[in-house]
């Protein structure tokens, strides 16, 4: 593959090891902790993905004739579905169905995360748009030479997006729920912004949560140790078996986010009697604070609020974060200052009679999705006489 007269070069790799910290990282930059070496080759090594978990890294490079590293995308070839926040299994039977095979397929993602980011990593100081799509053509041309029915890329900023869209990829757009900071000094000033109904039901609910002997605390960095890792792991592994059975992270996972990147982790760890009774996992990123998993061993009422979103939003303002990402799912996060935003993602579909039908689907969902934000912005709780984007 030629590139103005230099010789580009692409290959796909089984594990991220096999790839330098810096050179990955110079693509993958620092604004989104997920897409960072550290955290890749944290799922990798603690078997989180690989093996018999219906992961296996496919990792595409693309590098100059000297070997140097100009771009790369976080791949995987799958056997399921699962993990991946953008639900395809519908797609899957319906072909099934229909006599065709629809795994293996091939997810450009970054497993059980459905947080917005790059997915196109590129070098700095590259011809970004020239790269762009030369990385998406070669991801179409490795989901042909590896024969698998599709190729699904998550949760992408809109030039991943648009460059998927140029090579034949089928847009599919969702939503999930972002809480904004407008300048706060402080948790009660944010609740100012809210009406009064919703400033006081926040009020009365982060209450009831200390009323019941509950307190909480953050964790980032190295004061992290191993026994709240063990802490929390059981409280995950409690949340998973209600409701999927087996959790997807393993407990080695947690122990290699911190020995690779402690400063970009906060860990919410809420206590009755000394002792733990649920937690909350979430990333720094540079502009943005990620919400990610939950565990608790006892239901106590509005507890998971309390540590996944209010202290998640006194976080964010301490640290002048100008966002906080609760993930998708969850109408009950717009009526704690949560607002839905638009997702995309992107589809490449082997077999042109399934594309066809999935393309008439997207077309329906997305007026419907659309439809939806609408409803959910309706039903906002910030004043209508406040700043409400």
């Amino acid at each position: 593959m030629a590139d103005d007269g230099e010789r580009i070069e692409a290959r796909l790799v089984g594990r991220i090891a096999e790839i330098s910290v810096s050179d990955w990282d110079a693509c993958a930059g620092t604004d989104n902790p997920f897409v960072t070496h550290g955290f890749l080759s944290a799922l990798e090594e603690s078997g989180s993905v690989g093996g018999e978990t219906g992961w296996l890294p496919r990792h595409l490079l693309i590098e100059d004739g000297a070997g140097r590293l100009r771009a790369a995308a976080p791949l995987y070839l799958k056997a399921h579905s699962y993990g991946e926040y953008v639900f395809d299994h519908g797609w899957a039977e319906a072909y099934e169905r229909a006599g065709g095979h629809y795994y293996p397929k091939l997810q450009l993602s970054v497993p059980f995360t459905p947080v917005p980011g790059p997915r196109l990593l590129l070098r700095p100081g590259e011809d970004a748009a020239r790269l762009r799509e030369v990385i998406s053509a070669t991801l179409v041309a490795a989901a042909e030479q590896l024969k698998v029915s599709s190729l699904h890329a998550t949760f992408l900023p809109a030039e991943d997006a648009a460059a998927l869209a140029e090579v034949g990829f089928l847009l599919r757009h969702g939503y999930q729920f972002h809480w904004r900071n407008r300048g706060y000094r402080s948790f009660e000033e944010f609740l100012g912004d809210l009406s009064s109904r919703k400033r006081k039901a926040i009020r009365r609910e982060r209450r009831e949560v200390a009323e019941a002997g509950v307190t909480l605390c953050a964790l980032t960095g190295r004061d992290i140790e191993e026994k709240h890792w063990d802490g929390f792991f059981r409280h995950y592994q409690a949340i998973s078996d209600r409701k999927w059975g087996t959790p997807y992270l393993t407990r080695s996972f947690f122990s290699l986010l911190t020995e690779r990147m402690a400063d970009r982790v906060l860990l919410v760890l809420a206590e009755m009697n000394g002792r733990v009774v649920a937690g909350a996992l979430n990333l720094i990123g540079s502009e943005r604070l990620y919400g990610r998993n939950w565990g608790a061993t006892r239901e106590i009422p509005f507890l998971h609020f309390e540590a996944c979103y209010y202290q998640a939003i006194e976080f964010a303002i301490a640290r002048g974060l100008q966002v906080v990402e609760a993930g998708a799912q969850g109408e009950h996060k717009v009526q704690r200052g949560y607002l839905p935003v638009e997702t995309v993602s992107a589809h490449w579909i082997a077999d042109p009679s399934l594309r066809a039908a999935i393309a008439n689907f997207l077309k329906r969902e997305t007026a419907a999705v659309r439809n939806e934000i609408a409803m959910l912005v309706a039903e906002s709780p910030f004043r209508k006489d406040g700043c409400t984007e």
